[in-house]
């Protein structure tokens, strides 16, 4: 018993031990970075140039830009799964009537059997006052009797064909709900890395924040003559100029990168898709060299970003938030490709 008390006894500690010994710690910490402020040795977190800054706010644009074309995707499969859906509820609906009158014309034909069905056919001819037309009615119950096993065939049909749709509506509000959550996602995604541009832009002096909105554009160029749907988009995209970046947007009053051009060809009557990943193969292919106006100019490695070419090696886009519709060099951003529309 002695020896398991004296196992519970607490250790002598150390007088600077715990408590004590972590302020002396603090102290000659303190003291020691006091020394090192005083003798000049010390450094403050390294500030970030404008330049720097400058690079970080381009990168938080373009990993915004990519997140709203991952968006913009998600919404038009978003789109079509509902519109699908409510073909598919429309069409639900409307068998369900189809197999609703149906069953209601088999319970006329069962209620009849049954009123009738339970009296041998011989009693009924006796009973008869007239059996010629009880063997007329006869006849009429066997062909009746066709129509109603055709009638059971066709509930049976209609129970299967509304159970079909209402599985295909219900694969489809899976899809739904799973693009709509995609779309939360990238939603959210665009919203952080906007939001921590702007926080750096803020850090930024007036005069730099306005020179990173006008880097790569460049004076209006004169609208050169072009014939056909090309001309058509080009014009529209010229009318577009000044008109501010709003991610998401396919106009009239805003528009992000592929919401332009997208507008600018629906114009001239040519339908593109809504992204910039699926408008790079919406045509022909065109070598950088051989850019003629109309022409969709791509750019990034993840091909995020997308402007029309109006010639002379300029190009007319929705650059990012905070820098409207402009004209920009094709040379301004890494070239991914091109594609004439069709």
């Amino acid at each position: 018993m002695t020896a398991t008390v004296a196992s519970h006894r607490k250790p002598k500690q150390h007088p600077l031990v715990g408590g004590t010994a972590r302020t002396a710690a603090g102290l000659a910490l303190a003291g020691a970075a006091t020394a090192t402020v005083l003798d000049g040795t010390g450094h403050a977190a390294p500030q970030s140039t404008p330049d720097e800054v400058k690079a970080q706010v381009s990168r938080y644009y373009r990993q915004a830009e990519t997140a709203t074309e991952q968006y913009n995707g998600a919404k038009e499969r978003t789109d079509r799964a509902r519109a699908a859906l409510d073909r598919l509820q429309d069409e639900a609906a409307r068998r369900a009537e189809r197999l609703n009158d149906a069953r209601n014309a088999l319970g006329s034909y069962a209620a009849a059997q049954y009123r009738t069905g339970g009296v041998p056919s011989s009693v009924r001819l006796l009973l008869s006052s007239s059996p010629r037309r009880f063997l007329d009615r006869a006849s009429l119950t066997e062909r009746s009797g066709a129509r109603q096993a055709s009638e059971v065939a066709r509930v049976r049909r209609e129970i299967q064909e509304v159970r079909q749709v209402r599985t295909t509506a219900e694969a489809k509000l899976d899809e739904l709900e799973r693009e709509q959550r995609a779309l939360a996602r990238h939603k959210r995604t665009v919203e952080a890395k906007l939001t921590a541009a702007r926080k750096l832009l803020h850090s930024l002096p007036a005069a730099a924040r306005e020179t990173l909105h006008k880097a790569g554009e460049h004076a209006v160029p004169e609208h050169l003559p072009v014939s056909g749907r090309a001309g058509q988009a080009v014009a529209f995209a010229y009318r577009a100029l000044g008109k501010p970046y709003v991610w998401g947007a396919t106009g009239p009053s805003g528009y992000d990168c592929s919401g332009l051009t997208q507008a600018a060809w629906r114009s001239a009557g040519v339908s593109l898709p809504r992204t910039t990943y699926t408008q790079i193969n919406s045509g022909h292919r065109v070598a950088r060299d051989r850019l003629a106006p109309g022409d969709l100019v791509f750019f990034y490695s993840g091909v995020s970003h997308v402007g029309l070419y109006v010639g002379d090696g300029k190009m007319i886009h929705a650059p990012h938030p905070g820098a409207p519709v402009s004209v920009s060099g094709i040379d301004t951003m890494p070239f991914a490709g091109a594609v004439r529309p069709a």
